[in-house]
C-alpha cells in the first residue's frame, strides 16, 4: 500500500465518520495521562501516525522540537497547516512517509504511537525500529483501542460482535489488523524488548462512540460526565476506551 492508498483510506474513513467527537475528548485525556512522564525540560519528541495533528497540537508546547510522521499526504498537509497556525516555542517538522521507509538520523526523548499499532501488519518490526529512535532514557507511549471496553463487551452480549478481540468490518475497512486488550498489548511491547514502567486504561467507556456523540449533542451527557468517566478509568482500567503502556529501553 503506497501513500496514495493511505489517502484513499483516509477519504473512506471520513465518509463513514469513523472519527467521532468522543475521540477528540480522548486526546485531552491521553495528554493528562501521559504528562507526568514527560521530561522536566522541553526536549525532542516524535509522533508516529499523527493523522491530522489533533494530538500534536496538545503536545507541541511541551517540547522544543517535535517531529510528526504521517503516511497519508492529505493528512500530513492538514497537519502542516494546522500546526503553522499555532503560536509555539517548539520547532515542528512534518514528514510524509510510510514507517517502513522512514529514515531518522536522531533520537527522541519521547515517542508517541497512539491508536496506530493495531493498523500495523507486522508490529514487532516497527517496534524494533522505534527502539533505535528512542533516546537511552526516553519514554515510549503506546495507546490502542481496548478490546475489553465496557461498550464493546455489551456489543458482544448483544451479538453485534463475535468476541471482544474480533476485528469488525468497519475496523477492517479502516485498516485494523487486530484488537488489543491490556495483556496482549503489554506482551507485544515486552516481546519487542521494551521495559514497561506503567500501563492502564484511559476513560471508562459505557457506550459506543456514536452513542456518546449523540448523547452529547442532545445534552443527555456533558463534559462533567466525561470527566467522571475519565476518573473512573483509574478504578476500572480494563473497561476503558483505550489501553496504554509507557515503556523505556531496558537498562
Amino acid at each position: 500500500m503506497d501513500n496514495l492508498d493511505l489517502d484513499k483510506l483516509t477519504e473512506n474513513n471520513q465518509e463513514r465518520d469513523y472519527f467521532y467527537q468522543f475521540d477528540r475528548h480522548m486526546h485531552g485525556f491521553m495528554l493528562r495521562t501521559f504528562l507526568p512522564y514527560f521530561p522536566d525540560k522541553p526536549n525532542k519528541a516524535l509522533e508516529l501516525g499523527c493523522f491530522e495533528g489533533a494530538f500534536s497540537t496538545l503536545i507541541q508546547s511541551h517540547f522544543s522540537q517535535l517531529t510528526l510522521v504521517e503516511g497519508a499526504k492529505q493528512a500530513a498537509e492538514k497537519t502542516r497547516h494546522l500546526l503553522s497556525s499555532y503560536c509555539s516555542t517548539s520547532s515542528v517538522e512534518v514528514i510524509c512517509e510510510r514507517f517502513e521507509r522512514l529514515q531518522l538520523n536522531q533520537q527522541f526523548d519521547c515517542i508517541f504511537l497512539l491508536h496506530v499499532l493495531e493498523h500495523i501488519e507486522m508490529p514487532n518490526k516497527l517496534l524494533q525500529r522505534i527502539k533505535r529512535w528512542l533516546a537511552p532514557e526516553g519514554k515510549f507511549f503506546v495507546a490502542c483501542p481496548n478490546a475489553m471496553a465496557a461498550s464493546r463487551q455489551i456489543a458482544v452480549k448483544m451479538e453485534l460482535i463475535s468476541a471482544p478481540e474480533a476485528v469488525t468490518d468497519g475496523e477492517r475497512l479502516h485498516g485494523h489488523y487486530r484488537t488489543y486488550a491490556l495483556d496482549t498489548l503489554s506482551t507485544e511491547v515486552n516481546n519487542a524488548g521494551f521495559a514497561i514502567i506503567e500501563s492502564g486504561g484511559i476513560c471508562f467507556k459505557p457506550l459506543a462512540n456514536f452513542q456518546l456523540d449523540k448523547a452529547f449533542e442532545q445534552k443527555i451527557i456533558d463534559d462533567a460526565f466525561l470527566e467522571g468517566c475519565f476518573k473512573l478509568g483509574d478504578v476500572y482500567p480494563e473497561l476503558c476506551a483505550s489501553i496504554f503502556v509507557v515503556a523505556t529501553l531496558p537498562e
